[in-house]
Parts: structure tokens; C-alpha cells; sequence
């Protein structure tokens, strides 16, 4: 019978040997799995976290093994690449960090081996990812084991695969079930026995045959139907001989159907099932990508808290264990491999392969509904490799599971007619305006042209968020990286993406606040700041409430800008957000009244005079929190951006006339501000081009669609962003200087 030993304790690990050991190092770093490298060094900023290869080293003695025929090694996940070695000799190399494979270490196993895995997350032109907005932990940082099975056996070297696929098919009431199994040296007489139990254990159906596909009917099928009643079966197949199982596999699975209608969005077992969720990235503050099972735990909690139905897995395979949550909880989720960022012609074995595990590897999973190809592949443009690549991933995706559709997310200077739009069954977008560009105002009107172009294909928003840290203030803007200019960002977004139904699915990105060891912004490096939850999962920003208060049922009040607590107006705005009809808000006891509000957030005028309390009550639910008068504004509360050549408050704007805050766009729509930004320009796309030949900034097309984008930033931010990508620094004087002609250009005239 199978049994699966767990090889997670007592590892020796090295960054700095150079080759194999040829005996057990004694002087390497005691570590046990799941590890990473890159724990510290992977979110503290600079770029620099460790990237190369590092040894691990374990002792298998074979008595200690359960006794078996056959034995493999499993690894749930080694980053990014990986070679193995029993005794000096190379067993296996896989590329791709995020999956499962197996090793058959059978005929190499003596009394005592020493076991090897080098493993490496070193920058290369051929396993993805290389270029993307996260960091690439390196190690072995999910679990390893050593599956020990008989010579008969279901298959352990399908890809990774459970050895078990189950497809439900929904007829009327009833369900039709097919498995299908892999069974490696399938002797005659033996059989396989398939049954199908259901989740209260009080109905089985049992099949005995010698075929590897078995079809049972389960009468009045009790259907997985998201987060209402995400009811799950479970499916066994068992290796028989002589009466007696030999080897045994299961799964769970849930029947289902569902549609993307272009109009109507998604529809779930033939009711509409709108799609609004999140995001997530796998990593936390401290442990980078080595998560434990309490952590999966905590997060997917955390995000039916916030009330999800969905949740795009970023931009990999996830830990099974997670899938598994997801299907438990009922969250329809968006799979993923890493084909991102950059297109590599060298890669695109590497896309198939992690493109093959990830659907073998997650076929049973009902919660799954689309296979996502690649993300913001097309930001340089679609060129014929590329497509060429797309095709074959999608008719891959097709052809190993016909139950599922395929998407992808395009990024917003990616063309509405793109050829690349149309291989995928359904799209989505990244879009960021009122982050990096334009503003809020931009996004639902851009969506109503997408569908008013393509009305037979869904569209969707994969990715939409701005950045948050511990910084506050009473007039949030674009850019300020304050708590409150969060809040309104998604406030908007909320209203302008919600309201229309024909978008099948929303993710905000992000869930929760990720390692992004490149960046150096928001005034702590290393982190991707744009999570509804911070990156150690210990403080929930107000937008986290915000899609509370439209999602969850579950009864809440919560007063935002708590942590904002001094301040220097003498009548202050305060914001609470609930699900509940009405909110009453007391100050020092005293009631201002109850409210309502069709979008869930209440709005109230408090005059600010000494230390107020304030408590909102909505229902039987209750929220505190306090604010403070004082004179001069808590510079503790503003950001200050290190290394930064000139932060925006530092900035002379007199009223009536420009400056380096205004967006491009406002400057690029007078005479004089054209004029004055014709050379900067000129050398920020590379000079003057020859007729026909594009226009290029930032290594990319100059598009209507990009020019768009580039409008919505103030010139101090476009000027900062050049600087950060090209060769277009300016020191704080010339900054002062350009700021001192803007000033002296009037501001046009806002149209009515």
C-alpha cells in the first residue's frame, strides 16, 4: 500500500558551495523544509536578494523508509530550477518553480545515500518567470517527500498529477461522472475498484473493472455551488489484487457548470455569479514563499472575510493545499503559469511544460474555472512568436481539459485590437489609471469601449489597485501612498466596476502586500504596497472594509482613518463604512444623526475641536476610534521619500497657474506647455524618427493608448518614472527651474 514519508526535517544548506558534496557537509547551515534563501533579503529592498545556486543535503537511511517496491521523490516546490543527485549521480532536472514533480530514486537507494538537490533562481532566457513585479524566492520551499508504493502502482510520473482525473458532467438533476486513471505495470488479473463517496460518507457508488476509465451516474446530484454550498464528493480508486487493495488514490471533486456570457458575466449553475474578489500573491513578511499550512489558513480566511467569490492565484501554481481551500470554501479561482512580463523565444518549452503540470496537476479542482495563458506578455507589443506561443498553450489547455475556458490578462497599453485578444476564450485587463496614470474616472468608460468594440467577448479586470502605507491626510492625491487616498481610489472603482454586469470577473490587486525586492517607493522598500491587508496579515487597511461593506454579509460598522489621528482642520470629513442600512454617529456621546448610503459609505461632517471619541453604530454593531485637534500638521503622517530629488509638497504652486504637480496632459493643452516640454520629450522617446518609424519611450510604442496614461501623471511623476527607466535624471535645481516656467503659465480654463 502507498504511504507517503515526509522529508521535511533535518536538511544541511549551502549558498556557498560550488559543486556536489561527495559526503554529508558537516559545517553547512542546519535548515528544515519548507525553506528559501531569500526569507530576509527578498523584501528588504535594492534588488540585490540572492540569486544563484544553493545546496541542500540529506542523509536517507532505506530502513527508516516505510518497505515498498518503488520509491520516488516528490517535490511540491523548488525554485525556479533544480538537479538532483543520489550519490554523486544526476537522477533528474526540472525547470519551473511551482509545481510538483517526482524523481523514481528506486535502484539508487542503498542502505545509506546522500541525497542532493541543487537548486537555482538565477536569471536566465528560458524558464519563466525572469521579469515581473515580485520576487523569485529560491529553495525548496514547499514540501518534499518520498512516496513509497508497490510495483503495481498508479502512475506517479504523469506530470505530477494525482494519478486520478475526475470529470463531472451535469445532466438535469443527475451527474454523469467519468475517472480516469494511470496505472503503471497493470498486470493481468488485477482490477481497479472506483467509488464515488459523498460528503455526509451515507451514499457510495461502486464500479469494479479492468478498464483505466470508469463512467457512474450520482442520481439528484448535489452541486458545488460556490460560496453558498460549496459541496464537494470524493473519488477513489483503488488497485486491486487478489481481492486486497494495493495501491490506492483519491480526490475530491464537485459537479458544476458554468458560463461567461459577454453580457451577462458569470453564471454558475445556470444563476448569475457575479465574480468580485482579489488577488493573491503566496509570500509573507519573515517567511517570503516557505508558507505553512496555518498560513494558507489565515489567508483564505481572510479573504472570505472581505466577502470574495473569487480569487485570481498570481502568477503561478499555488501550494495544492490552497487549491484545496479554495474548493472547500467555494472561491472560483483563475489559474496561472508565470509567462510573464517578457516574451523569451527560448521559453517556450518552459511555457508548455509549466502549462502541462499545472492542468494535470489541477484538473480535479472544481473551483477552477479558466487557465490564464500569460500576464501583460503583450506590454511591448504582440510580435508572430508570441502569438504563435499563445496558440499553442491555448490549444493545449483545450485539448487536456475541454471543461475549462482559457484568459489572460492584457495590460492597458495593450491595443483593444490586438490580435493577441482574440486566441483566448475571455480577456482581462490590468488597468491602474488613477495610480500610474489617468484617474479613477478613466476605468468604467474604458471597459463600456472595450465591450461596445468586442460585444461577443468577455472582458474582465484582472488587476486594479493603488498603493498604501501607514500615511494619512485630509486631501488624499494621486500618488501620496496615504491610507486615504487608497480608500477613495477603491471607493471609485467599487462604483464604476460593480455597476457593470457584463464584466465577468474583478480582481483587486492585491489581496495582501507582497515582496517586490526591486521597488524603492511608499518609503519602505522591497514591498508591494497596493494589499487590502498588510504584508504580515496584522492590520486590514479601510479599503479592506470598503469591499467588506458591498460583499459580505456578514454584519459590520468600522470608522476609517483610525491610525489618522491628529489633525488640523477645524471641521474634518469621517468616513464609515458598513453593510447595514443605517449608521448613527456619536461624538464625545452626542449624536449626529443616522445616515444612509446606497454605496455603503457614510459621509459625516465633525467639528474637530480638542480630543474627540467617536463611535458609529450601525444596528447591533459598534466601531471607536479618536481624533485630536492640533495646529500644524503631524509631519509623522506624510511621506518623505528617501533619496527622492524633490518630493510634491516641496513644490511652489501658485493658485491659478501650473506646476510640476499638475498632470501632463493639463500642461500638454496649452501652447506654452508644450513648447516648454518639446525637448524633454523628444529625448524621452529617442529623438527625432525618420517618417514611419514609431515613436518609442521607455522601451515601448508611443500609443494612443499610452499616451493616455502618460497624461494622467503629474510631470513630477513621469519625470521621477523616466528617471527610474531611462536616461532622463534631472537634478533638484533643474526640477526648480522647470517648476519656476510652469509657474508662470495660467492654468487653462476647466471645460463645464
Amino acid at each position: 500500500m502507498r504511504t507517503i514519508y515526509s522529508l521535511n526535517p533535518s536538511w544541511a544548506f549551502s549558498k556557498e558551495a560550488g559543486n556536489v558534496p561527495a559526503s554529508m557537509p558537516m559545517d553547512w547551515e542546519q535548515v528544515n523544509l519548507p525553506h528559501t534563501w531569500n526569507a530576509q533579503d527578498g523584501m528588504d529592498g535594492g534588488n540585490d536578494y540572492h540569486r544563484g545556486t544553493c545546496y541542500y543535503a540529506k542523509t536517507l537511511v532505506k530502513k527508516e523508509l516505510p518497505a515498498a517496491d518503488k520509491y520516488f521523490l516528490e517535490f511540491r516546490g523548488a525554485n525556479s530550477s533544480a538537479d538532483v543527485y543520489v550519490d554523486g549521480k544526476k537522477m533528474a532536472h526540472h525547470d519551473g518553480g511551482y509545481s510538483t514533480w517526482r524523481v523514481d530514486v528506486t535502484e539508487e537507494l542503498k542502505e545509506e545515500s546522500l541525497l542532493v538537490v541543487a537548486v537555482d533562481n538565477a536569471p536566465n532566457d528560458r524558464v519563466y518567470p525572469q521579469m515581473a513585479d515580485f520576487t523569485f524566492y529560491g529553495g525548496l520551499y514547499r514540501n518534499v517527500n518520498m512516496v513509497c508504493v508497490p510495483e503495481s502502482h498508479f502512475d506517479l510520473e504523469y506530470f505530477g498529477a494525482p494519478g486520478i482525473a475526475v470529470t463531472p458532467e451535469v445532466e438535469g438533476k443527475d451527474a454523469k461522472v467519468k475517472t480516469q486513471v494511470w496505472v503503471k505495470n497493470f498486470k493481468p488479473g488485477q482490477t481497479i475498484r472506483y467509488t464515488i463517496t459523498s460528503r455526509c460518507g451515507c451514499k457510495n457508488f461502486v464500479v469494479e473493472s479492468t478498464e483505466t476509465t470508469a463512467v457512474q451516474e450520482i442520481e439528484n446530484v448535489h452541486l458545488w455551488n460556490g460560496r453558498k454550498d460549496p459541496y464537494l464528493y470524493t473519488a477513489k480508486a483503488e488497485l486491486m489484487e487478489n481481492g486486497e487493495a494495493i495501491d490506492t488514490v483519491s480526490t475530491r471533486f464537485g459537479c458544476r457548470t458554468f458560463k461567461i456570457d459577454p453580457n451577462e458575466g458569470f453564471i454558475l449553475n445556470g444563476e448569475s455569479y457575479p465574480l468580485r474578489g482579489v488577488s493573491r500573491h503566496q509570500d509573507r513578511w519573515g517567511v517570503g514563499n516557505a508558507l505553512l499550512p496555518q498560513h494558507h489558513e489565515e489567508d483564505i480566511e481572510l479573504i472570505c472575510e472581505v466577502g470574495a467569490t473569487t480569487i485570481r492565484l498570481a502568477h503561478y501554481q499555488h501550494d495544492q493545499y490552497f487549491y484545496d481551500l479554495c474548493d472547500e470554501k467555494g472561491l472560483v479561482i483563475w489559474a496561472e503559469i508565470p509567462y510573464i512580463s517578457k516574451h523569451m523565444p527560448a521559453g517556450r518549452e518552459n511555457t508548455i511544460s509549466q502549462m502541462t503540470e499545472l492542468v494535470s496537476q489541477n484538473y480535479n479542482h472544481p473551483s477552477i474555472v479558466v487557465w490564464g495563458l500569460s500576464n501583460e506578455i503583450g506590454i511591448g507589443g504582440s510580435d508572430q512568436d508570441l502569438l504563435e506561443n499563445h496558440r499553442i498553450l491555448n490549444d493545449l489547455c483545450h485539448t487536456m481539459d475541454k471543461t475549462r475556458l482559457t484568459t489572460i490578462a492584457a495590460v492597458s497599453m495593450c491595443k483593444m485590437d490586438d490580435p493577441y485578444l482574440q486566441i483566448p476564450d475571455v480577456v482581462s485587463y490590468n488597468h491602474y489609471f488613477g495610480w500610474y496614470g489617468g484617474d479613477t474616472s478613466m476605468n468604467g468608460p474604458w471597459f463600456d469601449k472595450f465591450h461596445e468594440m468586442h460585444p461577443n467577448l468577455p472582458i474582465g479586470c484582472s488587476e486594479y489597485g493603488c498603493e498604501a502605507l501607514n500615511w494619512h491626510t485630509s486631501d488624499p492625491r494621486q500618488g501620496d501612498y496615504t491610507e486615504e487616498y487608497q480608500s477613495y481610489y477603491h471607493e471609485e472603482l467599487i462604483k464604476q466596476l460593480f455597476s457593470r454586469k457584463f464584466m465577468w470577473a474583478t480582481h483587486v490587486w492585491n489581496m495582501f502586500d507582497f515582496g517586490a525586492d526591486a521597488r524603492e517607493e511608499g518609503g519602505e522598500n522591497g514591498q508591494n504596497h497596493k494589499g487590502l491587508v498588510t504584508m504580515d496579515r496584522k492590520y486590514k487597511k479601510d479599503s479592506f472594509y470598503a469591499y467588506k461593506a458591498w460583499l459580505s454579509d456578514d454584519p459590520f460598522v468600522h470608522i476609517t482613518s483610525k491610525r489618522y489621528i491628529d489633525r488640523v482642520e477645524d471641521v474634518t470629513k469621517v468616513t464609515v463604512y458598513s453593510n447595514q442600512p443605517e449608521v448613527e454617529l456619536f461624538v464625545n456621546g452626542v449624536s449626529l444623526g443616522k445616515k444612509t448610503a446606497e454605496d455603503h459609505f457614510f459621509r459625516f461632517d465633525v467639528k474637530n475641536e480638542g480630543e474627540t471619541k467617536l463611535v458609529a453604530v450601525a444596528g447591533e454593531m459598534k466601531d471607536e476610534s479618536v481624533i485630536r485637534k492640533v495646529d500644524t500638521f503631524n509631519e509623522e503622517y506624510r511621506l518623505v521619500e528617501k533619496g527622492a530629488i524633490l518630493n510634491w509638497f516641496d513644490v511652489t504652486a501658485p493658485e491659478g497657474y501650473l506646476s510640476l504637480n499638475d498632470k501632463m496632459g493639463t500642461v500638454l493643452s496649452t501652447v506654452r506647455g508644450k513648447l516648454l516640454f518639446a525637448k524633454l520629450m523628444a529625448k524621452a522617446m529617442g529623438g527625432k524618427k525618420k517618417d514611419g518609424e514609431k515613436q518609442q519611450m521607455m522601451g515601448f510604442d508611443v500609443t494612443p493608448e499610452m499616451m493616455s496614461m502618460m497624461n494622467g501623471f503629474t510631470v513630477l511623476r513621469l519625470i521621477t518614472l523616466m528617471g527610474g527607466m531611462m536616461d532622463v535624471k534631472m537634478t533638484k535645481e533643474q526640477l526648480l527651474d522647470l517648476n519656476a516656467q510652469l509657474n508662470k503659465i495660467k492654468r487653462p480654463k476647466e471645460k463645464e
